[in-house]
């Protein structure tokens, strides 16, 4: 099978994805995911936390698996997670895949899935059989549900190798708020609104 004929290697990101697009692009599209929802649900060891203090990161679940693990859910109406799916240049297609692989090594395993989008007021599929890549619950850094003021909390002063696990809530909220007119999180800019009102008691400095 020649580059021509071989299928484009499609990712869809919802995470950190969406502010920090993998290389080598050459279409992206804004579109939602069904039936999951997006939650801070994932230990960061490696990147907005350390092994001794782990952040923590987003990881797409199952909205039915969800509402058991949660066991009651504070946007139970919620069943859709908007993202970006990225088309990557056949040429590079190898090396965008190792370098993902790497980049999400903290747990995370790929899942084939459909995204959508909407069109002249209808909901079509923008990009099928599209990779992602899902932390999913029986990975050991899977922490589930936690109460979202300590979760906000955690998020507020955990600092990684890659940044402040706050900064990744704050382009994360304003990313997805960009993709399109429709696009919402409640979860996310509830634990924006939470992390931001901590920010203003005890100031924007640099946590520990």
């Amino acid at each position: 099978m020649t580059i021509e004929e071989k299928k484009p290697y499609t990712v869809f990101g919802y995470g950190s994805l969406i502010f920090k697009p993998p290389p080598h692009v050459i279409r992206q599209v804004p579109g939602f995911l069904k039936g999951y929802v997006r939650r801070f649900a994932q230990k960061s060891h490696d990147h907005r936390g350390t092994p001794e203090n782990p952040g923590r990161v987003v990881t797409l679940v199952h909205k039915a698996d969800w509402d058991v693990f949660s066991g009651s859910d504070a946007f139970p109406d919620e069943d859709v997670v908007w993202g970006i799916a990225y088309t990557i240049d056949p040429q590079y297609e190898s090396e965008v895949r190792d370098y993902l692989d790497y980049r999400e090594k903290d747990g995370y395993t790929i899942e084939e899935i459909d995204v959508w989008g909407i069109e002249d007021g209808r909901e079509v599929v923008v990009a099928a059989n599209c990779f992602t890549y899902v932390g999913l619950p029986e990975n050991p850094s899977f922490i589930g549900s936690e109460p979202i003021d300590q979760l906000a909390e955690r998020i507020w002063q955990s600092v990684g190798p890659s940044g402040r696990n706050k900064d990744y809530l704050y382009e994360l909220s304003a990313a997805v708020r960009k993709l399109a007119p429709e696009s919402h999180d409640s979860h996310l800019y509830a634990l924006e609104t939470r992390c931001r009102r901590l920010d203003a008691e005890h100031g924007d400095a640099h946590q520990n």
